[in-house]
């Protein structure tokens, strides 16, 4: 209902700037911007999650912003880097690797609770005899990418390598880990906290934590001007999830978060001591 309720909004923010991009279409073809993501869910639900914050920023900005969805955590550090988009929302690591590549730079990052933290989590199913990460051991664990290295390092931190599992596998989605783990596919799996959080109700919980590591982020190719580079920056900052339009926006993107800070490259220095020993 929440992602009808947004797409009903993004309609309304669309009927009600044709009139001003109409009048600049020339102005729109010049100004056109390309976001990418990395795959948190399949294409066709990623088009649904980022419909209406793209409609949102393409109001707030005057840029014509269309979305482009990666298959994957590779694809959507190649795309920034080769300008097949302009920006990108990015994993920690993704990020990363994206501004040692290419150079990307940091714009904005999502806050949950006021803060651009996250963490990682280690899951099962309610009611099994698993409490505690070491009961892991010779069991069956999924895993998100398989180029996802801070799950890696996570599970790792929880005192846990992949030869501690009788078998692992990659299911790209932490909404597929959820629904494996729930499934009785595995018996745990790596997950973010809201995505665990999103599946309480249903029998997940959680059995181990990372500490808060940095969030998120959109970052941009260093090509984008500073001028257009900022009216992305101010249109981020603006969306609140205490406004209508701020919370249904934010609700389709993800429901975790309430708004958007300014976020520089050292906030990720943690992360890259963190994936340092799981780097080739």
């Amino acid at each position: 209902m929440q992602r009808n309720l947004a797409a009903g909004i993004a309609a309304l923010l669309l009927i009600s700037s044709a009139t001003t991009f109409a009048g600049q279409k020339k102005r729109a073809e010049d100004t056109m911007v390309t976001m990418g993501s990395v795959a948190m869910d399949i294409p066709v639900e990623m088009v649904k999650r980022m419909s209406a914050l793209t409609n949102y920023l393409a109001l707030n900005t005057g840029l014509n912003i269309r979305f482009r969805p990666s298959p994957n955590l590779g694809s959507a550090v190649d795309d920034i880097g080769t300008e097949q988009t302009q920006i990108a929302y990015l994993t920690p690591v993704a990020y990363i690797d994206a501004q040692k590549k290419y150079g990307v730079i940091p714009l904005v990052a999502p806050t949950t609770n006021g803060k651009p933290t996250f963490s990682l989590v280690i899951a099962t199913k309610a009611g099994s005899a698993i409490h505690y990460p070491a009961d892991l051991k010779g069991k069956r664990f999924a895993f998100g990418d398989e180029k996802a290295l801070l799950q890696k390092a996570a599970v790792a931190s929880m005192g846990l390598g992949t030869t501690d599992f009788s078998q692992f596998a990659y299911l790209k989605h932490y909404d597929n880990i959820a629904k494996a783990v729930l499934a009785g596919d595995f018996e745990g799996g790596i997950l973010k906290d809201s995505t665990a959080d999103d599946f309480k109700d249903k029998g997940i919980v959680v059995i181990g934590s990372t500490p808060a590591l940095p969030s998120y982020v959109f970052a941009v190719h260093p090509s984008m001007p500073v001028s257009m580079r900022n009216k992305l920056r101010d249109a981020f900052l603006s969306l609140k999830k205490d406004t209508p339009v701020g919370a249904v926006t934010l609700d389709a993107f993800d429901s975790s978060y309430d708004g958007f800070v300014v976020i520089q490259d050292n906030a990720y220095d943690s992360v890259r001591k963190l994936i340092q020993p799981f780097q080739k």
